[in-house]
């Protein structure tokens, strides 16, 4: 049975009782899960690291709780608690900073779930590192530092090129290349700052976590991104997106993904077969997986596994049996509604996170309806409003929009985004001095 194929279906989800969606503020997720809920006839309690005004965030939303996203125990004990009065039966976390608070929670409220602990090892760069070497999984090499330390003695220790990374931020904030000691402790110290930013900004992630700085030795290749989805420990592969630009650095900021693969099926096959053996190294077991992958020299080697789906709205390049949605899929698991294999729709798909060109204040967005008007073009979002700062990584942790496409195949794809990428412009200026 494919969620969502007939109402007979959807009539047994929603009999299910309420979903708990755990979204950040600043998720781009929330509108796409609340809407796959409201297509599967689900009502839904919002928790949100708001400490103000929830219902101004999430107007509209029946149920909405506000929650400390940076105190996970505390979060799960409180959602336990709002349980004794209502008919939560389902967690789903929409990003890395809420998935252990849903593992711990779900516990609590005794459904299925990742062990809270395998949950905080996915979303900790280092230990996930850690486990997936133990389990003899190929992985980077790697050192972890403490900050305090300061780049000069590390920078000795290391192998060149080599890539610096906070272990507990995403979306490729301050992860950098360095090719030699100099540049080494450039990227030190600018992730110093990077990290000192993200405490003041009260971003999830304890104090071990911003006083650590790993190390990774640069595995040359493509890059590559399973969805999937873990139902009782069995990974099943929902899409593999191949990444057509280059990430070597010296930053890596991701914009076109692109499915199905284009490598040969045999190296899809060892992908897929490296991804399961990441989830169970790591102890995931139920629920959404996003895996990042470089396909290096002696085959495929393991960036990422996280417990979440795939980030931003490139979900929505994503559509199984008769047009459903992953997020659709996701809320059913969550909701433990039975399932049968998930195809993806025959046709190519694509993304395109639209980079940001440079700091300052974005002014206007022109070209997006000749953007979305060449052929293949599903839609163009812009996300960011006009009058807000802007800023490129490795500093920033955010994208200008999206574009989405469909073809005949992953070629055509890939060049109708850039097409009409090539279509807008971005006027970006510089911010007015303070009076």
């Amino acid at each position: 049975m494919v969620p969502g194929a007939d109402r007979g279906y959807k009539s047994r989800v929603s009999e299910k009782g309420e979903l708990l969606l755990l979204v950040p503020t600043r998720s781009y997720r929330t509108d796409d899960f609340l809407a796959a809920a409201a297509r599967l006839q689900v009502p839904v309690l919002v928790g949100s690291d708001l400490c103000h005004s929830v219902e101004e965030a999430f107007g509209g939303v029946a149920g909405m709780v506000s929650l400390d996203y940076r105190h996970p125990e505390a979060a799960a004990e409180r959602i336990a608690a709002l349980a004794e009065e209502r008919d939560i039966r389902g967690v789903v976390a929409a990003d890395d900073g809420t998935s252990q608070i849903a593992a711990l929670a779900a516990e609590r409220l005794g459904l299925p779930h990742n062990p809270p602990e395998a949950a905080r090892r996915a979303g900790h760069k280092a230990e996930s590192r850690r486990a997936l070497q133990a389990a003899g999984l190929p992985v980077p090499r790697f050192w972890t530092f403490p900050r305090r330390g300061g780049p000069e003695g590390p920078a000795r220790q290391v192998t060149y090129p080599c890539v610096l990374k906070p272990v507990a931020l995403s979306a490729s904030r301050g992860v950098m290349r360095a090719d030699d000691p100099a540049a080494f402790a450039a990227a030190w110290r600018r992730l110093e700052r990077i990290l000192d930013r993200a405490r003041s900004e009260r971003r999830p992630g304890d104090e071990e976590a911003r006083s650590t700085v790993l190390v990774e030795a640069f595995v040359p290749g493509a890059e590559v991104a399973l969805e999937g989805i873990l139902r009782g420990g069995r990974l099943e592969t929902l899409a593999l997106f191949d990444k057509p630009d280059p990430l070597d650095g010296p930053f890596f900021e991701e914009t076109l993904y692109v499915t199905p693969s284009r490598h040969p099926e045999p190296l899809q096959a060892r992908v897929r077969e490296v991804t399961a053996a990441a989830a169970a190294a790591l102890g995931l077991r139920e629920g959404p997986v996003h895996a990042e992958l470089r396909l290096g020299p002696e085959g495929p080697v393991v960036l990422e596994v996280a417990a979440r789906s795939i980030g931003g709205l490139c979900a929505r390049t994503l559509r199984f049996g008769a047009g459903i949605t992953l997020e659709e899929v996701i809320v059913a698991h969550a909701l433990g509604a039975p399932a049968g294999p998930l195809r993806r729709e025959a046709r190519a798909a694509g993304v395109m996170m639209l980079p940001i060109p440079r700091a300052g204040v974005l002014h206007r967005v022109e070209g997006v309806e000749q953007a979305r008007a060449v052929p293949g073009v599903e839609d163009v979002v812009i996300t960011i409003p006009e009058g807000r700062e802007v800023e490129p990584l490795p500093e920033g942790d955010s994208y200008l929009g999206f574009a989405f496409a469909r073809g005949e195949t992953p070629g055509a794809v890939e060049a109708t985004l850039r097409v009409a990428h090539a279509c807008l412009r971005f006027d970006i200026r510089e911010p007015l001095p303070m009076a």
